[in-house]
């Protein structure tokens, strides 16, 4: 569902140096599975999954969604994928049912089904009672919960989201991953970027390490981890593993 095979993203700084951002990454993500992205500050991740949302264009390599190739078949791809960004805000002076009424209509979701998928969605989401409240006045969790909820109300196979708990307090990070947990149980494709490993140890299906702008690692939690370790010791040991 998500295809990442050869990406390079290569950028030149202002004194004409290469900034080799992302340097030959490959991994796939398949319906009903979470894969988590990991990697410090610096080490690709956005940069991979802005490609994966065609908001950056690759330098090489190749990305797909649901079969849609990134930088041939872009609407395509955005019609396949939902995308929370870690900076990317809510309208401040509409409500999040005007937000979600917004952005369906803005991918073309029929006039007919609207109305009652923005419902369900405001429903699942826990964001019914402050539906018509403006997204100013919300607290950090609902506004993240909207945010959510703007890339799923296309209904797409394909979910990508980075730091999505970055704001959120323990409650607000538990309701979001048990809720990408029910999106993964109805065949979802979910890429998931974090620092937090701690929440995503024993609740993704497998984990790809980005360091320097390559995969140091990549497989399930024990393939990583190694008998008897933890994601964090796996981390740890995957990236300076590949310092020089």
């Amino acid at each position: 569902m998500i295809e990442v095979l050869d990406l390079v993203k290569h950028y030149t700084a202002a004194d004409g140096q290469i900034v080799r951002a992302v340097d030959g990454v490959s991994f796939a993500v398949g319906p009903g599975e979470m894969v988590g992205l990991l990697g410090a500050n610096g080490a690709g991740k956005t940069t991979t999954l802005r490609v994966l949302a065609t908001l950056l264009r690759p330098t090489s390599g190749t990305a797909r969604v649901a079969g849609c190739d990134v930088v041939l078949d872009p609407v395509g791809a955005r019609c396949q994928l939902g995308y929370v960004s870690a900076t990317t805000g809510v309208p401040d002076r509409l409500t999040p049912r005007e937000i979600l009424q917004s952005f369906g209509r803005l991918h073309g979701v029929a006039a007919e089904t609207l109305d009652d998928r923005v419902e369900q969605l405001l429903g699942v989401l826990d964001l019914v009672s402050c539906a018509d409240r403006p997204a100013g006045r919300l607290s950090s969790g609902q506004r993240q919960r909207v945010s959510v909820g703007r890339a799923l109300v296309h209904n797409p196979p394909a979910l990508v989201l980075d730091e999505p708990t970055s704001v959120l307090d323990v409650f607000g990070s538990r309701d979001l991953l048990a809720f990408l947990a029910n999106l993964r149980s109805e065949g979802r494709a979910i890429l998931l970027s974090t620092h937090r490993l701690h929440e995503i140890e024993n609740r993704c299906d497998r984990f790809v390490i980005i360091h320097g702008g390559r995969v140091a690692a990549q497989g399930t939690r024990a393939q990583v981890a190694g008998p008897g370790g933890s994601l964090e010791q796996g981390f740890f040991a995957a990236v300076e593993g590949t310092r020089a």
